[in-house]
C-alpha cells in the first residue's frame, strides 16, 4: 500500500521551513585546489592589455610663483613635460587672476604609454588679495567630472571614456618655516573635499635640518586642528596591510621636496641635482631632501590609487549630487544634463 501523498501546499512550507534565509547564508568559502586552473594568469592579460592601450595619468600643481612647480614636474617624469619647457624662450608674467593652463604628452617606458596632462595654475596666490582664488581651481575639477558623467550617461558611449579628472593635486608650501597661511589652509580644506591633496614643502634646501622638522610638524598639526584629510586618506585604507604603509607615508607629510632637471657629476655618476656654493643637492637622495618619497608616491606605489580614489569617491559624490539635481521636482536640466521627464532618450 502506497504512503498517503503530502498536499503540494504542505510540501512547499515544509521547503521554506527548512530554507536558510538569504541573509543567514554562509559567505564564499576557500576550495583547495586539486590541480593548476591559470587564474594568476589574469595579471598576464592586463599587463598586456595595459600596455597596448597604456593609461592615463592627469597632475595638478598648485603653489604662487617661484617654488618651482615646473622644474618638479620635470624632475616626477624625467622629461620636458611643464608648462613652462613647452614654451621656451617665452617671458613668464604673472597674471592678475587664476589662469589654469593643461599641456598633455605621452610619455613610453619599457612598452607601457602614458598620457600625461599637467595643469599648472599660474596666478594662484600672486595678488595682494588672494581672496577666492581657489574658485577657478574648483571649477575646473568640476567640469572635468561633469565632462565624463556626459560621457557615461549617453546611452550609446565610447568604450573608453576619455578621462580628464584631476587624480592628484600638488599643493607646494611655502618655505617659511613658520605655520600654514590663511590661505594654504583654506585652500586645502575646501580641496581636499574634492580631488586628492599632496601637499609638499617647496624649495626645501633653504632650511636647516632643524627647521625643516619643525616646519613639518607645525604643519601637521595645522591640518588636524582644521581637520583637513590629505592623501593618503585613513579613511579609505582597504586593509591592515594598506594602512600600515600609508601610516608611515602620513608620518612624512607634507614632503620636504628640492626640484632639479638638470644632471651634474658626483663621485663619478651623473645625478640628477642643483648646484650650490655648498655643493650638490642631489634631488633623489633621500639624505638630501624628501623627493624619492614622493615621486614613489604619486607614480610607483599609489599611481592606480589615486585614479580610484578619484573615480570611486570624488567623481562618485559629484555624479550623485549632479543626478540628483537634474531629477529634483521643478528644476531644469543643468549643465547639459537631461531633466526627470527627459532621461529615457538619454538615460
Amino acid at each position: 500500500m502506497e504512503p498517503p501523498a503530502v498536499p503540494e501546499e504542505e510540501e512547499e512550507e515544509e521547503e521554506e521551513e527548512g530554507a536558510v534565509p538569504l541573509s543567514m547564508a554562509p559567505g564564499p568559502v576557500g576550495c583547495q585546489l586539486f590541480g593548476y586552473v591559470g587564474i594568476e594568469a589574469v595579471l598576464d592579460q592586463m599587463k598586456i592589455k595595459t600596455m597596448k592601450t597604456g593609461f592615463e595619468f592627469n597632475i595638478m600643481v598648485v603653489g604662487q610663483s617661484g617654488l618651482g612647480k615646473s622644474t618638479m614636474v620635470n624632475t616626477l617624469f624625467k622629461s620636458k613635460v611643464s608648462r613652462k619647457s613647452s614654451q621656451p624662450g617665452q617671458e613668464e608674467r604673472i597674471p592678475k587672476t587664476v589662469q589654469l593652463q593643461s599641456i598633455t604628452h605621452i610619455i613610453q617606458e619599457k612598452g607601457v604609454k602614458m598620457k600625461l596632462t599637467v595643469t599648472d595654475t599660474p596666478g594662484f596666490g600672486d595678488q595682494i588679495n588672494n581672496d577666492n582664488c581657489w574658485d577657478p581651481i574648483i571649477k575646473y575639477i568640476n567640469e572635468q567630472y561633469e565632462r565624463y558623467l556626459r560621457e557615461e550617461i549617453l546611452i550609446t558611449r565610447k568604450r573608453k571614456i576619455p578621462d580628464t579628472r584631476v587624480h592628484g593635486c600638488v599643493y607646494f608650501v611655502p618655505p617659511t618655516g613658520h605655520w600654514l597661511r590663511p590661505l594654504d589652509l583654506e585652500f586645502m580644506r575646501r580641496l581636499s573635499k574634492i580631488v586628492n591633496v599632496v601637499p609638499v614643502i617647496a624649495k626645501a634646501d633653504t632650511l636647516t635640518l632643524e627647521e625643516r622638522a619643525e616646519f613639518k610638524q607645525r604643519i601637521q598639526e595645522d591640518l588636524r586642528t582644521h581637520a583637513i584629510s590629505v592623501y593618503p586618506q585613513e579613511d579609505f585604507d582597504q586593509d591592515p596591510e594598506d594602512r600600515a604603509l600609508n601610516n608611515r607615508i602620513r608620518e612624512k607629510i607634507p614632503f620636504a621636496v628640492v626640484g632639479a632637471d638638470q644632471e651634474h657629476q658626483v663621485n663619478g655618476k651623473r645625478v640628477l641635482g642643483r648646484k650650490t656654493k655648498w655643493g650638490i643637492i642631489e634631488v633623489e637622495n633621500p639624505a638630501h631632501c624628501e623627493f624619492p618619497l614622493l615621486q614613489d608616491l604619486l607614480i610607483r606605489s599609489h599611481l592606480q590609487d589615486l585614479k580610484d580614489i578619484t573615480h570611486n569617491v570624488h567623481y562618485e559624490s559629484y555624479r550623485v549630487r549632479r543626478l540628483n539635481e537634474s531629477n529634483r521636482p521643478g528644476l531644469g536640466p543643468l549643465n547639459g544634463l537631461p531633466a526627470k521627464g527627459e532621461a529615457s532618450s538619454h538615460l
